[in-house]
């Protein structure tokens, strides 16, 4: 007789479990993609680093920053006797 306590508490219980599926779904989505968002991030930083010390080695080789060359002295070349 006393039956409508019992869809009550099922009830409740199949939203318990829903909201709780659904909150694990969302921590385990949110843990993905902070690991993709990571590699990403090192991805780019690694890229970035690379492409400074590419552009400051061709400054510095080939770019304004190279050394200009200066004439050095050759010795005479004298006879001995």
């Amino acid at each position: 007789m006393a039956t409508g306590g019992k869809q009550r508490d099922t009830r409740a219980e199949r939203e318990r479990v829903r909201v709780y599926q659904a909150r694990r779904a969302l921590h385990v989505e949110q843990s993905r993609r902070r690991t993709r968002d990571n590699l990403i991030a090192g991805i780019g930083g690694g890229l970035l680093i690379l492409a400074v010390i590419g552009g400051q080695v061709a400054y510095f080789m080939v770019g304004p920053g190279a050394p200009v060359p200066t004439p050095s002295a050759t010795p005479s070349a004298t006879p001995t006797l």
